[in-house]
């Protein structure tokens, strides 16, 4: 990491943290092609971390230096002078902007690995901020750093992106989100009792792929036949129902449904494209099914690499063989201990890391 010029005292420090969504049924509505659309999904930990050390503003190399901790990467810039090693969280920092009389130094860390297709970008962007919004007067709603993440992505960078993955890392908890029109969303939480929550997150399983997720020209076909389709394709509409059966599933206790709905949206990304499935979350699926897990859902868009939700069963040993089996069938395959999760975005001062100035 980058030196700091002074004695290294903060004058404040600023945390945040966000959850990454799971299970994203109804994904590929929340779009601009789209145009209006229903999702369910999943908030889960562990997300994304952020710690934001204050200083004066003459103490660091430039104004931000930024520790990117999961790509072992250090180094400073200027807002206004951003140097593109890692464009979303540069862009967040000079869109949310600085104090005129400080300097920060940004930690950014996750458990999740990179390219998980769980939204851990929208969860770096949300939880970035919140942790900058901290620094000024008053504060952003959840729905308005959502919305602000999301228009970075969008129209800064010009990176496709639909609004559920920072709705969920600004709320929290199992939403089901209605997007009409485009980007404008409203987000309904699940009041699930406890004893269904606990056995919802005991069953459920976050299976990372080996592989980072990219986007590809197969994305962009499925977009462009999409917008060639109009907002009344019946792939969307399908995608649409998935989203309606999840929530309803949730509401009723019903894992079996659930399961259901999990294995149509599945079903669904595979005809909006045969690719959005790859042969490694096929064969995922497949040893699941042996198993007698209840659902599948491939996170995300779908494509190579990313993970793969999956509901399994009430026997506890079952969760356990199928572990055991993916984890044989492939070295590359892992899976990621989750715990859901109730909040969104936390931002909070941490005295206990202040040193006196």
């Amino acid at each position: 990491m980058l030196g700091v010029r002074d004695d290294g005292a903060s004058r404040r420090v600023v945390n945040a943290s966000a959850p990454v969504r799971i299970c994203d049924n109804g994904g590929w509505t929340d779009t601009w092609f789209a145009g209006h659309g229903k999702v369910f999904n999943v908030a889960v930990r562990p997300g994304v971390d952020v710690r934001l050390r204050v200083h004066a503003i003459d103490a660091l190399p430039d104004r931000v230096v930024l520790n990117a901790q999961n790509f072992g990467d250090s180094y400073a810039f200027a807002p206004g002078a951003l140097p593109g090693r890692h464009p979303l969280l540069e862009a967040a920092v000079d869109e949310v902007g600085l104090p005129g009389d400080v300097s920060v130094e940004i930690d950014i860390s996750s458990d999740v690995p990179a390219g998980c297709a769980t939204g851990t970008s929208a969860a770096v962007c949300v939880a970035l901020i919140g942790a900058l919004d901290a620094l000024t007067p008053g504060r952003m709603t959840r729905h308005e750093v959502a919305y602000a993440a999301h228009g970075i992505e969008v129209e800064r960078l010009g990176i496709q992106s639909g609004v559920q993955d920072q709705l969920c890392a600004a709320y929290g908890g199992i939403n089901y989100i209605e997007i009409s029109p485009y980007p404008n969303s409203s987000v309904s939480q699940l009041a699930v009792p406890d004893p269904v929550r606990n056995e919802l997150e005991q069953r459920l399983m976050l299976l990372f792929l080996g592989r980072p997720h990219r986007s590809s020209d197969v994305h962009d076909r499925v977009i462009a036949g999409l917008e060639r389709g109009g907002r009344s394709s019946p792939h969307l509409d399908e995608l649409r129902r998935t989203a309606e059966r999840a929530r309803d599933a949730v509401d009723a206790a019903d894992f079996v449904a659930l399961g259901q709905a999990m294995i149509a949206n599945t079903a669904a990304q595979a005809r909006l494209h045969p690719d959005l499935v790859s042969p490694d979350a096929r064969t995922a699926i497949d040893i699941a099914a042996e198993h007698a897990a209840l659902g599948w859902k491939v996170n995300g868009a779908g494509g190579e690499g990313g993970s793969v939700t999956l509901l399994c069963g009430p026997d506890e040993g079952g969760k356990d063989a199928l572990r055991y089996a993916l984890l044989e069938a492939d070295p590359r395959f892992r899976d990621i201990p989750i715990r859901l999760s109730r909040p969104g975005l936390r931002v909070w001062e941490d005295p206990s890391g202040m040193l006196r100035a």
